[in-house]
């Protein structure tokens, strides 16, 4: 965790993985002095009356060294607004929280870098090691000397086997497996379902059904 885990903290996005960060922070009866969010917030009583902000650039009415942020962020295959947001803050002099549910199982032998999330029911074992900013989502297992990147999205429910590899901005889908040993390239996505048993290559999409691979083509903005 981060040396100033007991900061009180500010939330930045009010959307759904916002609102479970939120609820798991709540749990841990952490302080949260504000939302920043651009848009209606609208989740029940999660929020309550944290109170909210709807411009980025309200965060300078708190010190830098005075709180903590929290990127709420989610991320999606092929999306980068949730790095590009987090490091605009950073650049700003602010550090994020390292947020770790207590209904997960992390070994006191696993490393978590600065602005990690490990959600509930992940069990994260010894020798591990999460980069910064990574979200490690609901169910997932990540098995012992497992080396995951920076800005990666694991969600829900995979299985990572022993010593897997990811590199940066990595984004592996909802219920898939990554056998032991096996290396994931920087930008690559493996499928929802997909059960990945070789080498992906940096740039790369593996779908489940066949598990064959191909090359992530970048947009071109006119």
């Amino acid at each position: 965790m981060s040396e100033g885990k007991h900061l009180p903290l500010v939330i930045i996005g009010g959307g759904g993985h916002a609102s479970v960060l939120v609820d798991m922070l709540r749990q841990q009866q952490r302080r949260i002095l504000a939302v920043i969010s651009p848009d209606l917030i609208d989740r029940g009583e999660v929020f309550g009356e944290i109170k909210q902000l709807t411009s980025d650039e309200d965060i300078h009415q708190f010190g830098c060294d005075d709180i903590r942020l929290v990127n709420g962020l989610g991320m999606l295959p092929g999306q980068n607004l949730r790095r590009k947001v987090g490091e605009k803050f950073r650049e700003l002099g602010y550090r994020f929280e390292t947020v770790i549910s207590s209904k997960a199982i992390v070994s006191p032998f696993a490393t978590l870098a600065e602005g990690v999330q490990v959600m509930p029911g992940t069990v994260v074992q010894a020798g591990s090691q999460i980069g910064q900013h990574s979200i490690i989502n609901s169910g997932v297992i990540v098995e012992h000397d497992s080396q995951i990147g920076d800005w990666n999205h694991i969600a829900p429910g995979v299985t990572l086997c022993g010593h897997v590899s990811t590199g940066d901005d990595v984004f592996i889908g909802a219920g898939a497996t990554v056998t032991q040993m096996v290396c994931i390239g920087s930008g690559a996505i493996v499928g929802a379902g997909t059960t990945l048993t070789e080498e992906l290559a940096a740039h790369h999409i593996c779908y489940p059904a066949k598990n064959t691979q191909q090359e992530i083509k970048p947009k071109v903005t006119l």
